[in-house]
Order: C-alpha cells, then structure tokens, then sequence
C-alpha cells in the first residue's frame, strides 16, 4: 500500500513539473529538449559474414505493378493512382546472384547499398552514360552527379529506393501472414530468412533497427519470426538468439510493441498487456486524452490495438507444436511453465536496454486503473454492451481507414494490424481481406541484405521533389529535360485530388491540394511534403528548355520546360496554398500531418518505453521552414490569392523557429540525423522568409555548422545524436563514414552555410572537396550511415540521399561560388 502511495506521489510531481516547465520556465512546447541526462552509447556489432539474397529478382513500378498485383490476386483490382507504387516479385527459376558486389557484410555496413535496384535500372538504360574522367569542379561534379542518377528514374517519373531500417517491422508482417495463413510468393520467405540472420549481432541479439545495438525489442521478434519462416531453434544462431534474450530476462521484459504482438501470436497471455480500451475512441471528442488528438500514426496504430486487445485475438494454440514450442523457448526455466507465470506482475515490465522513455508515474497509475477497470467489465453487463459499441465504432474506422488508403493503411504496423483485424471480423475469403493481401507488395523492398518490410511504403514523392529542386536550382532541369519533365508528371499525379468522405467523423485534416511522402494512392499528405512538392513544380514553371531545329539539330530557342496545356492549374495551386496554411499552429510553426490537436502533458502517457514525443503532432522545424518557403514561391507565381494571410503566417513561422532554436544556434533534426539537417532548415526557412544573412539567428547557426567541421572538410552524426539530443564529438562513428564524416550530413551542413551566406570560404572549399572526392568514377557516391530517424529514437534508410544532396550542395556551390569567381 505505501510503495502504491509513493507511485501516485510520483505522479502528482510529474504533473507539477509539467506545469513549471510550461507555465514557470515558458519552454515552448515544441521544443525538442536539451540534451538527455542519462546517455545512450551502446552501438551495433556484427560478425564479417555474407549471406547472398537469393533469386532472379524485378522489379516493377507504376501500372505494371497493377497488373502484375491482379494476376496473383484474381478478382481483386487495385484502387487509387498507380504512378509510384514499387513491387518486386521473381521471374524464373531462382539461382544465387554470382555477382560478387552484391555481397552484403553489415561488419563492414550494416546499411544495404540498394545494389539489386541499381542493377536493374542500369542495365535497363539506354542513353548517354556519365564520362570517366574526373570533375575538376563542382559544377562538372554536380552535373556527373545528375547523369548517374538520372538513369535511376523509374519509368513514370519518381526515384525508388530502400526504406527500410527499423527491424521490428518485418516480423509483424510475417506474424500476421502465419496466422492468416497467407501464402509467400516466390523467394519471399527465403529472403526474409536471409535478411534477418544477416542482421544478427555477435552477441546473438537483434537491434530494433540496422545500426544500433541488440534489443529485446529487436530480438524476440526477430527470433519468433524466424520461427514462424520455418527455422529450427536448434540452429547454432538460434541457440545464440535465445541466450541473449534469457540474459536479459526473457519476453516477459520486452517492450510494449513487442509483448502484444507475442499475445496476438498466442505466446504471451492477455493479462500480461495494459489494457488498450475501445471505449475511449467513442467518448465526446473534449474529453482530454481523446484519441482524435493524438498524432495520426500513434492513433491509426492503436486503433486496431484497441480491436485486437478487446477481443483477445489469438489462434488456437493447442492445434500448433510450433507456437506451443514458442511458450517455452521465450522464456526462462525461472518463470515457469507458461500457465503459472505471474503476468500481471510484468505488465509494465521493460529491460533496461530497450528503455529510451521509461513508463512515466503518470501512465503506470493509469495503466492500474484501467486494469480494474477490465476486471469488473465481464461481471458489468452496461460495460460490456459499452465495449461493444465501441468496438463497432473501432470496427467502421479501420474499415474507413482501409478504403482512404487504397488498402495501404498509414504505415506498416498499422497495416499488419488492420489486416489482422479485418480478418478477425471479416473472415479471410472476404473482400475487406483480399484487398489486404494485394497491397502487402506496397511495403516489400529487395537488397543485397535480403527482403525487407520497409517502414511506408516508399518516399517516392519526398526524394524526387527534392531532386528536382536540386535540378532547378543547380541548372540541372535545362540539361536534363526528359528527366526533369518525367518528374513533373509524376508530382502532377501525386498531388491529392480530394478530401476523404465523412473525414470529420474519422478525424482527418484536409487532404485536398496536398502531396504525400509517398503516393498519391497512399492518401495521407503532409506539410514539408507538400512543401517540397509545390516548390518543385513552381521552380519547373521557370524553367525553358532549347528547341531544336529539325532540319540542323541546333538550338533554335527556348521554350518552357512544361508547355501549358501540361501545367498545373492555377486552382490546383491555391488548393496546395489552403492546405499549407491550414497545417500552421498557434505556436507559429506547421505540424506534419495535422494540426497539433493535444498538450505537452500528453506524453506523460507515452506508452510505448522506446520512442520519444509520439503521443501528439507538433510543429517541427522541418516543416516549419518548408511550408514558409513554399508559400513565399507561391505568393510569387500567385500573388493575388490570400496573399495578407501568407504574409502573417510566414512572420510567425519565423517566430516559431527562433524560439525552438538552441542557445549553441543549432536546431535538432526531428526527421533526418541531425542537428546538421535541423540547422540546414532552421537557415533554410528564416532567409526564405526575408530574414536578413547577418541577423543574429542565422549567424549563431552558420557558427555552429562551422565549429562543427572535421579535420578532413566533412561534417558527420551517428543516430546516437537524435538518440542522445546532443552532437557527437566521434561523428558517423569509427565504422561508418570517413573518419568521422559522411557525405549526407556534410551536404545538409554546405547547403546551410550556403544558404547563410557564409564567408568563411576556406571552410566551403574544403566541404567542397570532401564530396568531390568521395565521388565514385561512375557518378553515384557510396552508401553509408543511416540518415533517417523517427519518433526520436528509430534509424531509417534513405538510400536516395546519398546521391540528391552531395549533387545539391555541389551544384548551389558552384552558383554561389564557382560561378560568383569567374
């Protein structure tokens, strides 16, 4: 009684402190946060090994991924805009790649090079290859830069590439299919083998993503996967996985995410998991905590959490020796036999390895009372006919959620949850389900490391909206017009068209005029999205290229690059204005999906223990800076639309980024890894917006960037820095990088101190050369860490980047210096 007592003592400090750290101190809401007190610095470490992804893998993107996706589903068409959408699927018999450099050793990388995609479109390229010979300045290396990639494009005009990164995607998928009973297609299984024992660390653990050290997150679901793909657990590497896990105390310490997906599976009991109530989402819409004001991503995921926890989803284990086998291997001899463990005591058990934010007093109080709550339900028959309406509700959501997406769902654990569900309520011959199976392709991706779950269903939209404005702003789009007309076509069919029906009853913001991170089918726009996009197609609006004359092959004059009847209309513009400008907060700043809908204080409820700020969407100054610059182009092209409203909201952007901007001048990167990306936007933004180069704000960024070069002209930043919230004096790592440096991190650092106006030009010179020289003689640049990062603590791929933006900063170099010399 008195240790219960001091948890809610606890609590109520908690919440006092929330209110003297926003009312007292006045430390903006979104404000990322300092650096944290109590660091992370465990990384990765794997053994030299190359295990070789096996079959005669293509690739298809498009509306030949429609019709590839129909003729393995019969009767089941696809929905929404083909244009981005990337399957693969094996043709033939399925030998083992010979070619050597598709090996993969996460001892020398644990990040795929995208290698099998590469090949594929280079041996379908049938133009002008980049020269041999060396650039000798940026501009020739920038313009090399562009040749290579262009021969990356996909045939309707995007940029494909590996996503994937988190490790705790890939087994819930293959969970969902052993339960549902759906059939692997052709080197699916075998490649999900190959991709999980690739990633096995020597402790025999697994991490929850590529790069960091092994998780009992990562590796209880790596190790069930495996089982369920059909591996002994008698393999040596099995014996392996099962040690670290017992050492760390076994399932019954793993993660939230983690246990519910063993209960799902029928091999962690119910009473184990905090209750996740359905009630909740049929409760008036002001009740604090409602779960309409969550972030979209945390709501759509435990919206069907919700379903699956109320009905206690699980197959029937006692028909199943392999599940059965799963109940004692994943757990210590200490506990008990399966029926006797104690699991309400590990309710809110999580091992100290996997923590990166621990269960606060708040929700654990929480947490307890609604598990009385579930314990007077069975004997309350209004609380039972509460739950299920609520259920039904829940039920229609998922059901609206599926038709919004296409069947593609917002990311990848709500898509394995919303399928599971359908096939719990709908049965797996139904339609609901069968559109379900078609869209798992959209998540898929092939690498030298093996097949993969990636975490959306590509970036498709966001990297080549970013290419092209490198093209246009590097002078690239005139030199590369087939390639950069392709491009405008794709984000011509990207944008969204409408809002989703009865979108106030399911708490959607407006969709209309927005562009997506991925597809257009996808149908969940964003604000930097959105901004990158509408920059990118008013930048091609400028652009003219020569007209050749047909009789003498020479430049006659110049034409523009979109002829009219092409363009985007200038009603389908101002639909991308409005949606820009319903993203802006109170604070100032723009959110990602949505308008911030809920308190700081909400994430005293977090209850996940390993991500960090999930619970609501803040205002980010990734987005913020974006969606400033955006508008300011638009209120160029168009100056007559809302242009007094446009004006006020990119004021008080700027307000916003001054205030989350740290007392060293830099800005944390919510999105990319890290502060060199924060910094490359906060810069970005406020000179986009009319703020002067010399303005104190700019100058304390353009100081941090510099005071932040290495000895060898780069710049470089492991994920630990977003992890631990502060710069990393060892850079990329020993590992990754260049000593210290990457090619990413020092682009975004040359962009920023470009965009800053930036005197110190020995200090540009040297960021110059760095990615000159690492420049491969074909044009492409060689993969290193990864560059991506989510909800604070996740490592994502992109492997695009290694090549847009060493070309962007190359080519912004040789406008701004190069050229500004001769």
């Amino acid at each position: 009684m008195l240790g219960y007592l001091y948890h809610i003592g606890a609590a109520v400090w908690e919440l006092l402190m929330h209110l003297v750290r926003s009312y007292i101190l006045k430390i903006p809401m979104s404000y990322p946060g300092d650096p944290i007190p109590i660091k992370q610095y465990r990384t990765g470490n794997w053994s030299s090994k190359t295990l070789p992804v096996q079959g005669n893998w293509r690739v298809a993107v498009g509306a030949e991924s429609h019709s590839i996706s129909e003729k393995q589903t019969p009767g089941v068409p696809l929905t929404g805009e083909p244009a981005g959408r990337q399957i693969w699927y094996q043709e033939g018999n399925a030998p083992v790649i010979p070619n050597n450099e598709h090996a993969f050793n996460p001892n020398v990388n644990p990040n795929g090079s995208d290698l099998l995609f590469r090949d594929i479109m280079l041996s379908r390229w049938k133009g002008t290859k980049p020269s041999a010979d060396a650039p000798t300045t940026a501009k020739e290396a920038a313009h090399k830069g562009m040749a290579f990639f262009q021969m990356l494009q996909t045939d309707d005009g995007h940029w494909a590439g590996d996503y994937g990164g988190p490790l705790f995607l890939l087994p819930g998928l293959v969970i969902t299919l052993y339960l549902t009973k759906v059939p692997y297609p052709a080197g699916r299984r075998e490649g999900m083998i190959t991709y999980l024992r690739n990633h096995q660390q020597l402790d025999g653990g697994w991490g929850s993503h590529i790069e960091c050290a092994s998780t009992l997150f990562g590796t209880v679901l790596c190790y069930v996967a495996l089982r369920l793909l059909g591996i002994s657990a008698n393999e040596p590497y099995m014996v392996q996985g099962r040690d670290f896990l017992h050492l760390h105390g076994g399932a019954l310490y793993a993660p939230s995410w983690a246990k519910f997906w063993l209960a799902v599976l029928g091999v962690y009991h119910w009473d184990g998991i905090n209750s996740i109530p359905a009630e909740m989402w049929v409760l008036p819409k002001w009740v604090p905590l409602h779960p309409s004001q969550f972030w979209c991503h945390c709501r759509m995921i435990y919206l069907p959490m919700c379903y699956l926890y109320c009905k206690r989803f699980m197959p029937n284990v006692s028909n199943d020796s392999l599940l059965q086998a799963l109940r004692r291997e994943l757990y210590l001899p200490a506990d008990g036999v399966y029926e006797k463990i104690d699991w309400e005591a590990h309710r809110q058990s999580c091992s100290v390895i996997d923590e990166y934010t621990p269960l606060n007093p708040v929700i654990k109080v929480a947490q307890d009372i609604l598990q009385l709550y579930e314990y007077i339900l069975p004997y309350v028959p209004p609380l039972q006919w509460f739950r299920d309406y609520a259920l039904k509700f829940v039920i229609e959501y998922i059901h609206a959620e599926d038709l919004q997406t296409n069947y593609i769902n917002i990311g990848p654990v709500s898509k394995c949850f919303n399928m599971l569900s359908v096939f719990d309520a709908c049965g797996a011959e139904s339609v609901p389900f069968q559109r379900h199976i078609a869209r798992v392709d959209d998540y898929i991706w092939v690498a030298e490391d093996g097949v993969k779950m990636q975490g959306y269903n590509g970036s498709q939209c966001w990297d080549t909206s970013f290419t092209v404005r490198a093209m246009v702003e590097g002078g690239l789009a005139t030199s590369f017009p087939e390639c950069a007309s392709k491009v405008y076509k794709f984000l011509s069919k990207s944008q969204i068209a409408r809002n989703e029906d009865n979108r106030e009853r399911y708490y959607r913001h407006i969709s209309k005029g927005g562009w997506p991170f991925s597809t257009a089918a996808h149908g969940w726009p964003i604000s930097d999205c959105t901004s990158e996009a509408l920059k990118g197609v008013l930048a091609l609006h400028k652009q003219h290229a020569l007209n050749l004359s047909a009789d003498e092959n020479e430049a006659t004059s110049a034409v523009p690059l979109v002829p009219e009847e092409f363009r985007i209309s200038d009603n389908r513009l101002c639909d991308a204005c409005d949606v820009l400008l319903s993203y802006q907060n109170n604070d100032g700043g723009w959110a990602s999906y949505e308008n911030n809908r809920g308190s700081r204080w909400y994430e005293l409820f977090n209850p996940s223990s390993v991500f960090g700020d999930i619970m609501i969407d803040y205002s980010y100054v990734e987005c913020s800076a974006a969606s400033m610059a955006a508008l300011k182009d638009f209120t160029q092209a168009l100056p007559q639309y809302r242009q007094t409203e446009i004006k006020l909201a990119i004021e008080r952007g700027v307000g916003f980024i001054k205030s989350i901007q740290r007392k060293d001048g830099s800005w944390y990167g919510s999105w990319g890894n890290c502060f060199t990306y924060g910094t490359w936007f906060g810069i970005e933004g406020l000179i986009s917006a009319g703020e002067r180069p010399d303005s104190p704000a700019v100058q304390r960024a353009v100081q941090f960037l510099l005071s932040k070069q290495r000895r060898n002209g780069g710049w470089g930043e492991s994920y630990l820095a977003c992890i631990n919230k502060e710069y990393p004096t060892e850079g990329t790592g020993e590992q990754l990088g260049d000593e210290g440096s990457g090619l990413v991190q020092t682009a975004w650092a040359l962009l920023g101190l470009l965009a800053g106006n930036c005197t110190d030009n020995q200090a540009l010179l040297r960021a110059k050369q760095y990615l000159m020289d690492r420049q491969l003689p074909d044009g492409d640049w060689p993969q290193e860490n990864i560059t991506g990062i989510f909800a604070r603590s996740s490592g994502i791929t992109y492997t695009a980047y290694r090549n847009l933006f060493p070309m962007w900063a190359l080519a912004r170099y040789a406008i701004k210096v190069e050229q500004k010399d001769d």
